[in-house]
C-alpha cells in the first residue's frame, strides 16, 4: 500500500467517527475473518488483541510478543481494502518511547488507527496515571506526524471494565480520563464495561468527542446506541470466542459421538472460502 493510500484510509476512518451513522466495527483476528467482515459490507475493520493473542497460543493481557502482534495486523491489512484499526493493548512497553516504537511498527504494517488502554498501571496499580497516559498519547501523535499518517487514536479507559473505585466515583473518573486523553491528542474515547443505556447516554454527553463502547451481554442494539449518540461500537474478541465455541462443540461431538453435524451445518463451502480469499 502506498503512503498516499494509507493517508486516504486514515482520513476515511476518522470521518466514519463523525456520523451521521454509528460506526459498527467488527474485530478480526486473521486474514480470513477480516475478508468475511469486509465482504459483509463493513466500511472499516478493527483487530482484536485478545483474538490474535489467543489464536497464536497466548493469553491476555500483553503476553504475545509485539512482533507477532504487528505481523498479524499486517496480514489483516493486506487481506482487505478498507481501513484497519489495530488494538495494541497498553502499547507493549512502559515508556512513551517504547510505545511510540510499537505505533511506528503498527503504522508500517498498514494500520490507520490504534486502541490504547490505560491499564494495567505500573508497579501493580490498577490504571496508569492520567499524566503518564497523556505523555504516551502525545508521543504517539508525534510519531504519527513524523511518519506522515494521521493515525486515529482511540484512547481506552478501563475504569468500568475493571470496576475501579467505588460505583459512584467511576463516572467522574472515566469522564476525567477520557477528556484528558482527548486533550493530549486522542481522536475518540473508548469506555468498555458499560451496558446501561442511561449511563451510556450520560457518558456521551460528558465526554468531549466521539465515544466508543464494547458489546457485552445486555448491550443495547447498534440502532439504540446511535440514538444515544454513541459514535462507535466494537465487538472485541467476541467473534473469535464464538468461533472457538463452535470448535469446542465440534471437538466434543467428534470425540464423544463420532458424528459430524457441528462441522457440516453452517460451514462455508470449500470453494466459496477459497474465493473469499482471492483478491
Amino acid at each position: 500500500m502506498s503512503d498516499e493510500a494509507q493517508r486516504e484510509r486514515a482520513a476515511r476512518f476518522l470521518q466514519l467517527h463523525r456520523g451521521p451513522k454509528i460506526l459498527v466495527l467488527p474485530n478480526a483476528w486473521d486474514a480470513a475473518s477480516a475478508r468475511i467482515f469486509e465482504l459483509a459490507g463493513f466500511g472499516a475493520i478493527g483487530t482484536t488483541s485478545g483474538g490474535i493473542a489467543n489464536s497464536h497460543g497466548y493469553p491476555e493481557p500483553q503476553r504475545i510478543p509485539r512482533d507477532e502482534m504487528v505481523a498479524a495486523v499486517g496480514q489483516i491489512v493486506q487481506a482487505v481494502a478498507v481501513p484497519v484499526s489495530a488494538d495494541i493493548e497498553a502499547g507493549y512497553g512502559s515508556s512513551p518511547t517504547a510505545i511510540a516504537e510499537t505505533v511506528r511498527a503498527t503504522i508500517e504494517a498498514g494500520a490507520v488507527g490504534i486502541n490504547l488502554e490505560d491499564s494495567p498501571g505500573v508497579d501493580g496499580s490498577s490504571l496508569i496515571e492520567i499524566a503518564a497516559q497523556q505523555d504516551r498519547i502525545r508521543a504517539i501523535r508525534e510519531t504519527a506526524r513524523k511518519v506522515g499518517v494521521a493515525i486515529v487514536i482511540n484512547a481506552r479507559t478501563d475504569v468500568y471494565l475493571h470496576a475501579i473505585g467505588g460505583r459512584d466515583a467511576r463516572f467522574g473518573n472515566a469522564v476525567a480520563r477520557a477528556n484528558a486523553y482527548r486533550e493530549a491528542g486522542a481522536d475518540s474515547s473508548f469506555v468498555p464495561g458499560v451496558v446501561d443505556a442511561d449511563l451510556i447516554g450520560k457518558l456521551v454527553r460528558a465526554i468531549n468527542g466521539p465515544v466508543n463502547v464494547l458489546v457485552q451481554p445486555g448491550m443495547p442494539s447498534s440502532s439504540e446506541l446511535e440514538k444515544l449518540g454513541v459514535a462507535r461500537v466494537s465487538v472485541g474478541s467476541g467473534p473469535m470466542r464464538a468461533a472457538m465455541g463452535l470448535v469446542r462443540r465440534i471437538a466434543i461431538e467428534l470425540h464423544d459421538e463420532g458424528t459430524y453435524t457441528s462441522i457440516l451445518e453452517g460451514a462455508i463451502p470449500y470453494p466459496e472460502l477459497n474465493h473469499v480469499l482471492r483478491r
